[in-house]
């Protein structure tokens, strides 16, 4: 089992720049892959970045391209999401969640932090 926990959100304007973190705890030596996902108000949820729990390899959702960066501290145990150049519809909330293969799904997911971006 893994546990994670996200914070970091909150209330800013736009063009403002926000990072996100995720703790992770509990088996963590078993973890594949960590996303960051959203979701805002009446709309399906949206992959937003990833990247490798060990190696380098990055990906992002189209909103994500060229704003946003994705970060890992393996000390920690902690995953980042670096939001830069907000806008209000990224207003949302985010949420991390792990898979432990490169064929599982995201299987392990935190309890979301709101990110409030204000024109």
């Amino acid at each position: 089992q893994v546990q994670l926990v996200e914070s970091g959100g909150g209330l800013v304007q736009a063009g403002d720049s926000l990072r996100l973190s995720c703790a992770a705890s509990g088996r963590t030596s078993t973890i594949y892959a960590m996303g960051w996902f959203r979701q805002a108000p009446g709309k399906e949820r949206e992959f937003v970045a990833g990247c490798m729990w060990s190696g380098s390899n990055t990906w992002f959702g189209e909103s994500a391209q060229g704003r946003f960066a994705i970060s890992r501290d393996n000390a920690k145990k902690t995953v980042y999401l670096q939001m830069n150049g907000l806008k209000p519809e990224d207003t949302a909330v985010y949420y991390c969640a792990a898979k432990m293969t490169k064929a599982s799904d995201f299987g392990f997911w935190g309890q979301g932090a709101q990110v409030t971006v204000s024109s």
